[in-house]
């Protein structure tokens, strides 16, 4: 994922859990501040979580993945420190996301199963959202095979809990995907890319998340990203 610049205020989040032995991880209706900053890691953010909460920020996006990835995904016990940090974790599933061809109503559905696969072995709790990245500048045709995708993707995770999702939907891309899938109700979040010569993202106007360039204070991997409102992050239960 690609980078923007910007600056602004650095406020607290909250997200509480809490957890009965008979259903598991339960998420609360969190009090969202108007603004909240963190970072997106490509690997795992746990061994520089001091440094992360030192430095002001809220939250931190990272990854699910396929098993083959040669980049680790987020695990439980990485979730658990980050948690215990006071910082919330966004999830985001990203895979091929780069190749317009990979975009198909099946790719959708099997990589929403193995998504809420790792949701339930990390202990995500229902409620939050799981983000699903297009990471190329989609226009135009385009967006009908990542419509179907996310068609896909939601069709995945209600077979993965019985006929119901736990988790709500998000999408990391351009303006007009992040546009069209908002408009069409098959996106409940919108993580808007840093790229902003991609399709409609100097107009997109109704994100969740927006993404921006690495702070300069960071000595590691990362992007900058702003987070408004609620944003679909999760803390584990009891953390």
């Amino acid at each position: 994922m690609r980078s923007k610049t910007l600056i602004l205020a650095l406020p607290l989040l909250f997200l509480a859990g809490c957890y009965n032995p008979d259903q598991g991880p339960v998420a609360q209706q969190p009090r969202y501040p108007a603004r909240a900053q963190g970072v997106d890691v490509a690997t795992d953010a746990g061994h520089v979580a001091h440094h992360i909460k030192n430095n002001g920020l809220d939250f931190v996006a990272r990854y699910y993945r396929k098993p083959d990835s040669r980049w680790p995904t987020l695990s439980a016990n990485e979730a658990r420190v980050l948690s215990a940090m006071g910082l919330n974790v966004v999830a985001v599933w990203e895979s091929y996301s780069q190749h317009r061809d990979y975009f198909t109503y099946g790719r959708g559905y099997w990589d929403a199963v193995s998504a809420y696969r790792q949701a339930k072995a990390v202990g995500q709790p229902p409620g939050s959202a799981i983000y699903f990245a297009v990471d190329f500048d989609a226009r135009g045709q385009d967006l009908y095979p990542i419509d179907q995708y996310f068609r896909g993707i939601t069709a995945g995770l209600a077979a993965s809990n019985g006929g119901r999702s736990e988790y709500k939907v998000g999408v990391y891309g351009s303006g007009a995907v992040c546009d069209s899938l908002k408009r069409t109700g098959l996106a409940q979040y919108a993580w808007l890319s840093n790229s902003t010569a991609w399709a409609g993202s100097r107009s997109f106007a109704d994100w969740n998340i927006r993404q921006g360039r690495p702070y300069a204070n960071l000595g590691f991997n990362h992007d900058s990203n702003e987070a408004r409102d609620d944003y679909g992050g999760f803390r584990l239960a009891g953390m």
